[in-house]
């Protein structure tokens, strides 16, 4: 009982004692026990290309002999004539090359190493062949399914060695797009969770690549079809992988867990993951495959527990819980080290290993059962520890620790060597140099048997070093952690043992650091241009530096386009090969330091080289090639092309596309072709060079694969039937004497097939056929060797004749003034001999006084596709009376018209009629105007509003004047003297006011307020004192009970060459047009507009002019909506004074004085309450350049009358773009408007829209460079 109780103690200071002396390492010049220093892995997969080499190498004194078992017994090497071993080692190489075969050399192998001392034994190697086996042949026949429904596509890839890495690709070698919808599971299948129609693929081609025997195979195409005829609702989620609720998963530790959930339903599911109770290791979790993959690296015992993931759309969800459960193989707590002892000592081998579950402990001395092994008393085995007492030389052996459990094992090798060896130094360094705050590590290797003592000490007679400035390793080093200068000095180490002392002196010297003060930068250079990279640094002086270059860690080349200059590198004449990185090194003997930039030079891949044909079959071929160099950018892909020699020499086609990784392909190939390939390099410079040509390669012939293409069956007259086909090429041949075989015969009829052959065409007519009837029809390749594939049966129809019967019951519901519904009942199939087209409906407006004598009546037509039986009529006028009739359409032409069917739309409200200003008077204004363009029923009266306009802009309350129908003039009295007025004008049909026009004028001035005349605008004729405005009106568009499906107009701007028209419509997805014409004109003009866009703006029309105007889109180019509008007047051109000559001045000279005098009496007179006869003057001089002179510049503007004092206003004159800047007058019309520029008439009238506040907004025009005429002033007094 007292020894167990102390056992624990003395067995942990033999414990700390033996990791002190496992430090040691024994001299290679002293006696030791064998080592294992380098061995092949415990699974160990071998190419079969390849020779296999088994490693074995271990070290000893004296040096070890090498054997081998395998499988457990004794592998005797020198028997088998493949099998050598490497001398000085026990690597084994088995020469496959030569004859022997990899699968016979499978197994276990073990290597033992043995001298006098001892055996260490290697881990247990299994060799194993790597396979890549193909896929079992079978027939997959397509899969054709709903729109909708949930699918996977099995890959089931073969059972390979090491397992092959999966995916899907088409036929064109190109990966198959992967998302949240479609994705490739963990077992290689290809799950759906919802097909689409862009689902449908001829070939999903599943792929094994074997990568360590360098192959890919692939398993048979499979067709998928997806039908949209009867798609499914959509659904709640559920999985597809895994099944049910719950599944347990184990995996060991260290390794990677992979949890996967794929769920079906629509719409398609989103997933999520959490782990009941516990958060997800945030740095070690990875979601993949669009969250359907949970990733955990470094799987640890935490890692196990419960993990729920998560389907969920708007129809439900589902989880699914799996269960973690964490092994693990055996691995090292405290792993068996050498030990070395002194005769008499004790010490301790421990050997602590962990797994679950726990694993089981297994002591072995020089590779046999320590159980079997003699007896030594020195030596007592305590579970998981070798426990040594007073040990012997003889007690020298190698110990085996071998811990294992279900799910592997760990092995190791730690012997026991027992010397008696005095103190021996073992590093020879005497002078150490530092950079100055880096570590400073003063060796001091030592050995001896018992284990030195080792001492350190500083200068002459000085004390032993001990403090927190020095670290002692256990090895003996002393450590200085930051150097500095006043550590420099002499360090004494010192090593003592019970059999002797040895010491060494060493010096050390603290430098300065090596610093790169400026570094090169990174550089984009194209080729042929020069670069310079800098590189300043700075040294210990007692230091010799040591600058250079390097490009791409190589010295430069010797290239007289390379300098240097100082710190500085220059290249000039840059070419590809001067690309990489560019290092700047400065070495000193203690230290280097180095700074990179890379250089870049960008240019389009070189050719490739070296194209190879091997593998050659009679439908495929593997074509190997060697990429040219990038150039610095990417190889992204590989263009192969062929050119059949035999049908197209010459001409190059395109073959297949891989991927910028690859060097190798697979080629598909059709017989009777004599090929040649060539490659093309891509990246995103552009595409290289051809590379040569390869090889011709002459494929054997065969029948053919494919039948022609495009085979339609459709007559041309009634009687007949022209079947015609795509013809093959040469190509396609597959061998000699390309002929087709055409077959025929009448559905539903059963009658035997008519077949004959042709060739070198690609139609046959069958003549004498009824009317209208359905065919089968095949036509089927053939050659010299034999027939192609059964053709698909193509139904085709004989010829169509004219329909027979119009269609009946033709009845129209008037919606609206612009719109009605037509129906009509639907003729009997079996009387449109032909493909039903649709039926067209014909309408015209009927005759009636105003267009009876007319020879041409304008009709429209609409068409409506399919079986229908009733259809929309836009863009009707109002109070219109039309007649239309119904025909059916079949390919060959119109059926007779049904019978004439009247209808009449009602009254709607009249288009805009435009007022005019005629006459002005001081208190009178004549206003006439036009009927409306479009009155839309009968007019009853017309509505016009006036309000006048003060001076501070406001608008007095409006005056309404209802005017009879037959009206085209009025005459407005009792107005205010020069006062501006606004009006308001439109016509009313029953149904209400129509469309209203604005104009603006202002009553003429008597002589007394002539200073109060504004000046006209530039270029206003004679009759005219004011230029118009901009003419707005909006049209109102017609509501439909349903969202319209096509534009339609909501407002129309008409200025005087041009017009904005703005429409409402929803889908802005579509493409509108725009049509216009003047009305009752033929010549229309059509713009396409951009189906984002909902205005456009007409220009270049003509002033004064109706137009109509149409907008429609696209995708219903039978539904439009319409409107007319008129441009406003034209605009008076400016007189051009004529006054320009010298003798004109002269004479213009002498009458300024009279226009003075006239001018002093005109105030005197006004002053006085006389009246000056200005009127009388205008009567007799009617000019409309009549203005007042200023007093200042004799130009002419404004005056100020004697109660407002304002200044004398330069420049007031109207701009040449009838615009008025707001810095030139306060008392701009522009403010009237709400953003409109201020606009004159030629009847003086103002145009534009008037807000009632005072706020102005600033106006921008240009000044009139134009002179002001004396003549006009001139007029103006006389």
């Amino acid at each position: 009982m007292l020894k167990k109780r102390l056992f624990p103690s003395r067995a942990f200071l033999v414990l700390v004692l033996c990791q002190l002396i496992t430090a040691l390492e024994v001299p290679l010049d002293l006696p030791q026990p064998p080592t294992i220093t380098h061995q092949s892995p415990k699974n160990y997969i071998v190419d079969p290309r390849e020779n296999i080499v088994i490693q074995c190498a271990a070290k000893g004194k004296p040096p070890p002999s090498f054997t081998w078992t395998r499988n457990g017994t004794h592998f005797d090497t020198e028997k088998d004539p493949l099998v050598t071993m490497k001398p000085n080692s026990g690597t084994l190489e088995i020469n496959i090359m030569n004859g022997g075969k990899a699968e016979a050399y499978e197994g276990e192998y073990q290597c033992t190493a043995k001298n006098d001392r001892g055996t260490a034994v290697s881990n247990v190697i299994f060799i194993r062949q790597s396979r890549s086996p193909l896929w079992t042949k079978e027939k997959i026949e397509p899969i054709v399914i709903q729109k909708g429904m949930p699918l996977v596509l099995p890959c089931k890839p073969p059972k390979g060695l090491p397992p092959p890495i999966i995916f899907w690709m088409d036929n064109f070698f190109q990966r198959l797009p992967q998302n949240g919808r479609v994705s490739q599971g963990l077992n290689g299948d290809l799950y759906f969770s919802n097909v689409q129609p862009e689902d449908t693929r001829d070939f999903y081609i599943c792929y094994a690549r074997f990568n360590l025997t360098q192959t890919i195979h692939q398993k048979q195409p499979i067709s998928l079809k997806v039908l949209t005829n009867s798609p499914v609702d959509n659904r709640p989620p559920t999985f597809l992988m895994p099944i049910g609720q719950k599944s347990n998963k184990t995996v060991l530790k260290d390794e990677v867990l992979l949890l996967e959930c794929i769920a079906e339903g629509l719409p398609t599911p989103e997933l999520r993951w959490n782990k009941e109770g516990a958060e997800l290791p945030s740095n070690r979790v990875f979601y993949e495959n669009f969250n359907k993959t949970l990733k955990i690296i470094g799987v640890s015992e935490e890692d196990a527990g419960k993990y729920r993931c998560s389907a969920q759309n708007n129809r439900g969800s589902i989880h699914h819980v799996i269960t973690v459960i964490v092994k693990a193989a055996p691995y090292w707590i405290t792993k068996p080290e050498n030990l070395i002892l002194s005769p008499g000592d004790d010490g301790t081998l421990i050997c602590r290993a962990h797994g679950n579950p726990a694993p089981s402990i297994t002591w072995l001395i020089n590779g046999v059962a320590i159980e079997l092994a003699p007896n030594d008393p020195s030596r007592v085995v305590d579970g998981d520890a070798v426990i040594f007492t007073k040990v012997q030389e003889r007690a020298s052996a190698v110990f085996q620790c071998n811990t294992s459990n279900i799910y592997g094992y760990v092995l190791a090798n730690a012997f026991v060597n027992v010397l008696a060896e005095r103190p021996r130094i073992l590093s020879s360094q005497k002078i150490y140099q530092v950079i100055a705050n880096r570590p400073a590590l003063l060796h001091c290797k030592s050995f001896g048997s018992p284990v030195p003592h080792i001492e350190w000490f500083k200068g002459v007679q000085s004390s032993v070093l001990h403090g927190n400035d020095y670290v002692f390793h256990d090895n003996g080093t002393l450590e200085v952690p930051v150097a500095q200068k006043d550590s420099s000095g002499t360090y004494t180490c010192v090593a003592r043992n019970k059999l002797g002392t040895d010491q060494k002196i060493i010096e050390l010297e603290v430098k300065d650091p090596t610093m790169i003060i400026s570094q090169p930068e990174y550089r984009v250079v194209q080729r042929y241009g020069s670069v310079s990279f800098e590189c300043k640094f700075k040294h210990d002086p007692t230091l010799v530096p040591e600058v250079m270059w390097l490009r791409n860690n190589s010295e430069l080349p010797v290239d007289e386009r390379y300098t240097f200059e100082k710190e500085r590198l220059m290249i000039k004449n840059i070419t590809e090969k001067d690309k990489g990185m560019y290092t700047c090194v400065a070495n000193t003997t203690l230290d280097s330091v180095s700074a990179s930039a890379e250089l870049s030079v960008v240019d389009r891949p070189d050719p490739s080289s070296d194209l190879e044909l091997t593998d050659r079959l009679d439908r495929s071929v593997q074509l190997s090639w060697v990429p040219g160099d990038d150039n610095n950018s990417p190889i992204t892909e590989f263009i192969i092309e062929y050119e059949d020699v035999m049908h197209e020499p010459g001409v190059w086609h395109l073959h297949s596309k891989v991927s910028g990784t690859q060097a190798t392909a697979t080629l598909t190939l059709s017989p009777y072709v004599n090929y040649a390939f060539r490659v093309i390099a891509v990246n995103e410079i552009g595409r290289s060079d051809q590379s040569e040509s390869s090889e011709r390669y002459m494929t054997k012939a065969a029948e053919p694969d494919t039948n022609p293409s495009g085979v339609k069956g459709v007559g041309t007259e009634p009687d007949n039937l022209v079947i015609t086909w795509k013809p093959m090429k040469g190509f396609d041949s597959n061998g000699p004497g390309l002929q087709y075989k055409v077959s025929w015969r009448q559905k539903d009829f059963d009658e035997e097939w008519t077949s004959v052959p042709v060739a070198n065409v690609s139609k046959y007519i069958v003549s004498g056929t009824p009317t209208f009837v359905p065919y089968e029809i095949t036509v089927q390749a053939m050659n010299d060797l034999g027939y192609a594939p059964e053709p698909a049966v193509v139904i085709g129809h004989s010829g169509e004749d004219l329909p027979m019967v119009a269609p009946g019951n033709v009845e129209v519901d008037v919606i609206n003034t612009t719109l009605a519904k037509v129906q009509w009942d639907s003729v009997p199939l079996t009387t449109v001999r032909g493909h039903l087209q649709g039926y067209r409906v014909y309408y015209w407006k009927a005759q009636n006084k105003t267009n009876r004598n007319q020879r041409h009546i304008e009709k429209w037509m609409l068409t409506f596709a399919g079986n229908r039986t009733h259809g929309m009529l836009p863009g009707l006028q109002p109070n219109t009376n039309y007649v239309l009739n119904v025909r059916v359409v079949n390919g060959k032409g119109e059926g007779p018209s049904s019978k004439d069917k009247y209808f009449e739309t009602p009254e709607g409200v009249p288009s805009m009629a435009f007022l005019h200003i005629s006459h002005q008077t001081p208190d009178s204004l004549t206003l006439t105007w036009s009927p409306p363009v479009h009155p839309n029923g009968v007019l009853t009266q017309y509505t016009l509003k006036y309000q006048s306009i003060n001076a501070t802009h406001e608008l007095s309350p409006p005056v309404e004047i209802t005017i009879p129908a037959n009206e085209t003039s009025y005459i407005l009295k009792n107005l205010l003297q020069n006062t501006r007025y606004k009006f308001y004008f439109y016509a009313h049909t029953a149904v209400g006011p129509g469309s209203q026009s604005t104009q603006e004028a202002i009553t003429a001035m008597d002589e007394g307020k002539m200073a109060d005349f504004l000046p006209p605008a530039v270029g206003a004729g004679k009759d005219s004192s004011f230029a118009t405005s901009t003419v707005m009106y909006t049209i109102h568009p017609t509501h439909f009970r349903a969202h319209p499906v096509f534009p339609l107009i909501k407002n129309v701007t008409a200025a005087e060459t041009s017009a904005t028209v703005v429409w409402n419509f929803e889908n802005i997805d579509t493409k509108l047009f725009v049509k216009y014409v003047e009305l009752n004109k033929e010549d229309w003009k059509e713009e396409t507009i951009n189906g984002t866009r909902s205005a456009f703006v007409l220009k270049g029309l003509s002033p004064g002019t109706s137009y109509k105007v149409l907008v429609y889109s696209d995708d219903h180019a039978d539904l439009y909506s319409e409107e007319t509008f008129q441009t406003g007047p034209a605009m008076a051109s400016r007189q051009v004074d004529i006054a320009t000559q010298g003798w004109f001045i002269g004479l213009m000279c002498a009458v300024a004085l009279l226009i003075l005098v006239l001018l002093i009496v005109c105030f005197i007179r006004r002053n006085k309450g006389g009246k000056y006869p200005v009127k009388e003057k205008e009567d007799a001089h009617a000019d409309p350049e009549i203005q007042p002179m200023k007093e200042d510049d004799g130009t002419f503007g404004e005056y100020s009358d004697g109660e407002d004092h304002k200044p004398l206003k330069k420049g007031s004159r109207t701009p040449s773009d009838r615009t008025v800047k707001k810095d030139d007058s306060d008392d701009s019309l522009v403010d009237y408007g709400e953003g409109v520029n201020g606009q004159f008439n030629e009847d003086g009238s103002f145009i534009g829209q008037y807000s009632g506040k005072k706020e102005k907004e600033p106006v921008e025009g240009n000044e009139s460079s134009e002179a002001p005429s004396p003549v006009n002033a001139m007029n103006s007094f006389v």
